[in-house]
């Protein structure tokens, strides 16, 4: 099996700066894209910002410029370098990640959520 575990959440104030980590384990053979989404309290989940194996990268239209996702692929880890937070980032941050477990075979996982508060 492959897990997926964020870390780096928390409290901060609007205009501050977090860093949240995720780290696959388990069963993997390859790690293709992987992505940061979030989910607020009543809307749904969208994506924040994206990855490719091959370290291209794209991000929702209200991060950009303030967040940035970056990867180690030999220790199977993807960051979200976020600054100048506001209250509207205020959400439920979940890892994801497009993993092969085998050559050929492969699976959508998500972490448990992380989450994060931005004060005003």
């Amino acid at each position: 099996q492959v897990q997926l575990v964020e870390s780096g959440g928390g409290l901060v104030q609007a205009g501050g700066s977090l860093r949240l980590s995720c780290a696959a384990s388990g069963s993997i053979f390859s790690i293709d894209r992987m992505g940061w989404y979030r989910q607020a309290p009543g809307k749904q989940r969208e994506l924040v910002a994206v990855i490719t194996s091959g370290g291209s990268t794209n991000y929702a239209d209200s991060v950009k410029g303030r967040f940035t996702i970056s990867r180690d692929n030999a220790k199977n880890t993807v960051n979200l370098q976020m600054n100048s937070l506001k209250a509207e980032d205020t959400a439920v941050y979940y890892c994801n990640g497009l993993v092969y477990y085998s050559p050929l075979n492969r699976g959508n996982y998500w972490g448990q959520g992380t989450q994060v508060t931005v004060s005003s």
